[in-house]
Protein backbone atom coordinates (compact mmCIF):
# COMPACT_ATOMS: atom_id res chain seq x y z
CA UNK A 1 0.00 0.00 0.00
CA UNK A 2 1.04 3.46 -0.25
CA UNK A 3 0.12 4.34 2.95
CA UNK A 4 2.72 2.15 4.36
CA UNK A 5 5.72 3.26 2.18
CA UNK A 6 4.80 6.78 3.42
CA UNK A 7 4.41 6.22 6.95
CA UNK A 8 7.73 4.12 6.61
CA UNK A 9 9.45 7.06 5.06
CA UNK A 10 7.96 9.65 7.70
CA UNK A 11 9.03 7.34 10.51
CA UNK A 12 12.32 6.91 9.07
CA UNK A 13 13.82 9.71 7.72
CA UNK A 14 11.26 12.50 9.63
CA UNK A 15 13.93 12.41 12.62
CA UNK A 16 17.07 11.99 10.44
CA UNK A 17 15.48 15.45 8.59
CA UNK A 18 14.43 17.01 12.09
CA UNK A 19 18.21 15.92 13.01
CA UNK A 20 19.80 17.66 10.17
CA UNK A 21 18.30 20.62 10.96
CA UNK A 22 18.87 21.43 14.66
CA UNK A 23 22.51 20.65 13.57
CA UNK A 24 22.22 23.13 10.61
CA UNK A 25 20.85 26.03 13.34
CA UNK A 26 23.03 24.76 16.19
CA UNK A 27 26.14 25.13 13.74
CA UNK A 28 24.99 28.74 12.19
CA UNK A 29 24.06 29.89 16.06
CA UNK A 30 27.92 29.90 17.73
CA UNK A 31 29.60 32.88 18.39
CA UNK A 32 32.93 33.36 18.19
CA UNK A 33 35.06 34.38 20.83
CA UNK A 34 35.13 37.90 20.05
CA UNK A 35 31.38 38.24 19.89
CA UNK A 36 31.07 36.86 22.88
CA UNK A 37 33.05 39.40 24.58
CA UNK A 38 31.83 42.00 22.72
CA UNK A 39 28.28 41.78 23.58
CA UNK A 40 29.53 41.01 27.55
CA UNK A 41 31.37 44.15 27.24
CA UNK A 42 28.06 46.28 26.03
CA UNK A 43 26.22 44.62 28.35
CA UNK A 44 28.63 45.65 31.29
CA UNK A 45 28.27 49.13 29.97
CA UNK A 46 24.68 49.15 29.95
CA UNK A 47 24.32 48.35 33.56
CA UNK A 48 26.85 51.10 34.56
CA UNK A 49 24.89 53.03 32.39
CA UNK A 50 21.28 52.21 34.08
CA UNK A 51 23.04 52.43 37.42
CA UNK A 52 24.41 55.75 37.09
CA UNK A 53 21.05 56.88 35.86
CA UNK A 54 19.16 55.72 39.10
CA UNK A 55 21.47 57.35 41.46
CA UNK A 56 20.60 60.55 39.91
CA UNK A 57 17.02 60.20 39.84
CA UNK A 58 17.25 59.01 43.09
CA UNK A 59 15.94 61.39 46.10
Amino acid sequence: MVGDGLWSFVVIAGPIILGLALLYAILRNRRTREQEARTEQATHELYRETSAEDRIHTP
